[in-house]
């Protein structure tokens, strides 16, 4: 079954999503970045060519031809996946084919509408019976 992680009160969605990219990359995973939008999708491409300043991130946009291969995918279209490993949504909406995915990470800024769409996912997956975790971005340094 897939296990959900949320990560909330981050001051920058598209920064979190690189942080956690970069992590789990470094951790040997494959990251879908599922963005809402064209223009999400952009912001996010550009942000990871200059993510993390010391190192390279490598990545593509999901309809790539080097998409089955690269440990980073970013795109916006609901139907192109090329793994099931670790999904990081940036939509304010639980995505129809998150179960595909052995992980999904849902990430929340500190807006009060963002919270409460979060809070909205979070019932959504424990309703369900997912395994969850909660990490509060505001009590890290």
């Amino acid at each position: 079954m897939t296990k959900v992680d949320f990560y909330t009160g981050t001051t920058d969605k598209l920064r979190t999503a690189c942080q956690l990219s970069h992590k789990a990359m470094q951790s040997g995973l494959r990251v879908l970045l599922h963005t809402p939008d064209e223009d999400t999708t952009a912001a996010l491409d550009k942000l990871l060519w200059h993510y993390p300043a010391i190192a390279f991130l490598p990545h593509c946009r999901s309809d790539a031809a080097a998409a089955d291969e690269m440990p980073v995918v970013v795109g916006h279209h609901p139907d192109r996946f090329p793994h099931s490993e670790l999904l990081i949504s940036l939509h304010i909406t639980c995505l129809p084919f998150f179960s595909r995915f052995e992980r999904v990470i849902e990430i929340v800024g500190q807006d009060p509408e963002d919270t409460r769409l979060g809070r909205e996912r979070f019932g959504f997956y424990r309703d369900r019976g997912y395994e969850m975790r909660h990490f509060d971005l505001r009590k890290q340094d």
